[in-house]
């Protein structure tokens, strides 16, 4: 009898010490990726094929992206079975360490790529902004846990609010990726706007950015040619949003072209592999403009498809963010959250001609492997966040 009890017991300890682990936010990640690499291997197969650069092999973006997401899946597992309260202790380091790693681009270890230099070599490319990224999700969910209540203060607020400036600035400056910049900052306020409950101030914030905004459009549109030449070319972009017809053979070239992929695709598409905009009509079809690819080849089908995978991805890690044992697990859940959204949104803004053209990839999807193998280790966090919920918690 006593030994019946003792089994009984040992069957309840097992069932309280079950955890809850997301098999949909995995499969959608999983499928994301390998979409990703049928639509990477469709967007460059031909520039690669015709290139003596790429030695005419046909797939060597997808064996690039490929070898990216083998090491970034392996990576998401690894961290994933790690439990995330294991990561603050290195918060502060984190930070400190991409600052000096954006500084490290302009040393020799800086790789220059299309007139940017952005990427350092490090036995494989690896991108700081990606790596800045990261490290502010963590270093702000560790920081406003450590805040507790005094976030709630004016002064606390601005303090969270100026910690990615530096980062930022430097991301921008250093590294001339304002997009990335404009990413890490967006980070950052969403994870203050749900750690703060003032609301207020985040209305101030967007009415003076709207305002800056607006200011700047009207300054160029009374600005004449000459003017506008010498203002650089992020007011030539800005201006191409605005009549890309006026700006067809220069900076409104590649978005004229997009909308001619998204147009031609149709309701359900071409098929894939049967764009003709990947044709040497449409530049950076494998990163930045993919999504107008995906368009013109599976249709607004397609495309209204990818979206609602976002939309289901967005939603599980919110299901993880809300049911979280702690606030640490919780901010980071959301940081990595406003990270996938932003970049859906402004990729799929630019590509659409929403918002003036800013190199911005979408997740999983555009070439890259240090956006991939960053993205599938914020993924692990998620994962991880994700197993310190109880089943008996779980909603």
């Amino acid at each position: 009898m006593g030994r019946n009890k003792g089994n009984l017991r040992s069957v309840k300890t097992r069932k309280k010490d079950e955890y809850f682990f997301d098999y949909s936010l995995l499969f959608v990640v999983l499928f994301l990726l390998g979409f990703g690499l049928v639509m990477v291997y469709s967007a460059s197969s031909y520039d690669a094929s015709t290139s003596k650069s790429f030695n005419y092999d046909a797939a060597y973006f997808l064996k690039k992206q490929a070898f990216s997401g083998v090491l970034g899946i392996v990576a998401m597992f690894v961290v994933s079975f790690i439990p995330y309260r294991f990561w603050e202790r290195f918060a502060t380091l984190g930070y400190l360490v991409s600052a000096v790693l954006i500084v490290l681009v302009l040393t020799p270890l800086g790789i220059e790529a299309n007139g940017a230099r952005r990427w350092l070599n490090l036995g494989i490319s690896v991108q700081p902004a990606e790596i800045a990224k990261l490290a502010m999700i963590l270093f702000l969910a560790s920081l406003i846990c450590k805040m507790g209540k005094t976030i709630r203060t004016p002064k606390g607020f601005w303090v969270v609010a100026f910690v990615p400036v530096p980062i930022c600035l430097m991301v921008w400056k250093i590294t001339d990726n304002l997009s990335s910049a404009i990413i890490i900052f967006g980070i950052a306020i969403l994870m203050l706007f749900v750690a703060s409950p003032d609301y207020k101030r985040f209305f101030l914030i967007g009415g003076l950015v709207a305002a800056a905004a607006v200011s700047v459009v009207i300054v160029l549109q009374n600005m004449d040619t000459a003017q506008l030449q010498n203002a650089g070319f992020r007011s030539a972009r800005i201006m191409a949003w605005l009549s890309p017809e006026d700006y067809a053979s220069g900076t409104g070239f590649q978005t004229l072209q997009s909308l001619y992929a998204i147009g031609s695709g149709g309701l359900f598409g071409k098929g894939i592999g049967q764009s003709m905009q990947k044709l040497g009509f449409l530049p950076e079809v494998q990163n930045d403009m993919i999504f107008a690819l995906i368009c013109e080849e599976l249709g607004i089908f397609g495309g209204i498809c990818v979206i609602l995978l976002f939309v289901l991805l967005i939603w599980r890690c919110m299901v993880i963010a809300s049911n979280a044992s702690d606030l640490f697990g919780a901010l980071l859940v959301v940081g990595v959250l406003g990270h996938v959204a932003i970049q859906v949104i402004l990729n799929i803004a630019v590509v659409t001609n929403t918002i003036p053209n800013t190199g911005i990839s979408l997740p999983f999807i555009s070439y890259g492997g240090s956006s991939v193998m960053f993205l599938l280790i914020e993924m692990g966090l998620v994962l991880s966040v994700g197993r310190g919920i109880r089943l008996k918690e779980k909603v």
